[in-house]
């Protein structure tokens, strides 16, 4: 079988989550996505730049519960892709000023990453790629993502340009 079509991207992701205006208040809130839709007090759609949605958040299994155990299968986290260094910076500010502990940051040599959890408990990767013809390659030609460390006071520097 020949590999998915280049121009294949995961749309959105669409969480059970256990109360459903505390998570958007999270999501757009703090993140800052738009909501686009809510289905009464049950479900809610939020985007980025007028897509119909890239987060789907629903209390319709979840309502009132606690968060999944982390050691059972499950999503790991969603992962937010930035288009440059001064929108994560953006986002990290506001999950600093929202005083949303940070689960850990690292700098994967094709991208920058920070790392948060959402009020259920979820994992949330914040993260802005590098130019692929930046990217780490292994002398072999495979690519070699490693796990340095992100220094985010840098970061916030350079939000802090003009």
């Amino acid at each position: 079988m020949p590999p998915v079509h280049p121009d294949t991207k995961i749309g959105h992701v669409h969480l059970k989550v256990s109360d459903l205006d505390r998570s958007i208040a999270f999501y757009s809130g703090v993140l800052g996505f738009e909501v686009t839709q809510r289905y009464g007090t049950q479900a809610a759609f939020l985007s980025a730049g007028g897509y119909h949605h890239h987060i789907g958040l629903n209390t319709w299994h979840s309502q009132g519960s606690g968060p999944a155990p982390k050691n059972y299968p499950g999503l790991y986290h969603t992962a937010f892709l930035y288009p440059d260094r001064r929108a994560l910076a953006d986002a990290l500010r506001r999950v600093l000023a929202a005083d949303i502990p940070l689960d850990g940051a690292a700098d994967h040599g094709v991208s920058e990453a920070i790392y948060i959890s959402d009020p259920d408990g979820n994992g949330v990767e914040l993260y802005c790629d590098r130019p692929q013809s930046d990217w780490p390659i292994a002398a072999d030609g495979s690519l070699e993502m490693n796990n340095a460390p992100f220094d985010l006071g840098a970061l916030l520097d350079e939000f802090a340009k003009p």
